[in-house]
């Protein structure tokens, strides 16, 4: 005959049996792996901040509960952002909260922040700005990719030069259409600084608008938002980029549902270097004696 089993000591994760005294410690462990299983991982000062509040608060077993999952999911929201701005590439956390609108005054506030809600990432539409260095482009590209990484949508930001160098690497190593299809992929795609850097010639390889126009036309056919800078004018692409023709089929596309901005104003960094260059001047008389 089978022997019968014995039951079992020890209570289950899930069970509703009474505890003894040192019950309480039970189930705060069990609480933690629960979260633990569920994706929240919870600290320890946290987790014990609320029970400490709940002895004294006393609130329904609801209220708790939302308070409790309420952080811990808030947490986690921070940890998904924070991850999504590391992986976009962005090279500076700027906002348009920090813009120094002032400096720029013929620039359009009103479409910069239409922008800023981010209804061209949602409707793939295309985001153009053009002007001199200086004035303030990247740092608005920059402060919108960062709201979409906030909105957790999948952002990549890059140079236009680190691009094209990168996916000239990768005709020589076989990758190519791998990482083509990674620059596609993106729910919005930040290129900056088309026209600063020198783009290299490669011989008998693709030219840089050949590689350019793969990327966009991909993106286009899937509704994606690209967003991009530019210090030269559009009608000097052709010449940067090493293919007129293919140029032109890269600005049909853009252009097409393109919101363009152009933004026509001096320099902030050289009014920055002129402010610190008086700042010092002046310091220095302070210094020397009569």
């Amino acid at each position: 005959m089978k022997r019968a089993r014995r039951a079992s000591s020890q209570t289950p994760p899930h069970s509703d049996a009474p505890v003894d005294a040192g019950g309480d410690v039970l189930l705060l462990q069990r609480l933690r792996a629960h979260m633990g299983i569920l994706g929240l991982p919870d600290e320890e000062e946290p987790l014990s901040a609320h029970l400490a509040w709940a002895t004294t608060a006393k609130p329904s077993p609801l209220v708790l509960l939302e308070r409790v999952l309420g952080e811990a999911a808030g947490r986690l929201r921070e940890r998904r952002i924070e991850r999504r701005i590391t992986q976009s590439g962005l090279r500076m956390r700027k906002t348009l909260e920090g813009f120094e609108w002032g400096f720029q005054p013929k620039l359009d506030r009103a479409l910069v922040e239409d922008l800023a809600t981010l209804r061209f990432v949602e409707n793939g539409e295309d985001v153009i700005l053009t002007g001199k260095p200086g004035t303030g482009k990247s740092h608005i590209l920059s402060a919108l990719a960062m709201r979409a990484c906030h909105r957790q949508f999948h952002v990549r930001y890059v140079r236009c030069v680190d691009m094209i160098d990168t996916l000239h690497a990768a005709l020589a190593d076989r990758t190519f259409d791998r990482r083509l299809a990674a620059w596609s992929r993106p729910q919005l795609l930040v290129i900056d600084d088309v026209g600063l850097g020198q783009i290299r010639k490669h011989d008998d390889e693709p030219t840089a608008a050949h590689i350019l126009f793969n990327l966009l036309d991909r993106r286009h056919e899937d509704g994606l938002s690209t967003a991009i800078t530019s210090n030269i004018a559009l009608s000097a692409w052709g010449s940067y980029l090493g293919d007129a023709t293919l140029t032109a089929a890269i600005l049909d596309r853009l252009t097409m549902n393109a919101i363009r901005l152009n933004i026509d104003g001096p320099s902030y960094r050289q009014h920055v270097g002129r402010q610190r260059t008086s700042k010092y001047a002046t310091a220095q008389e302070q210094i020397i004696p009569d």
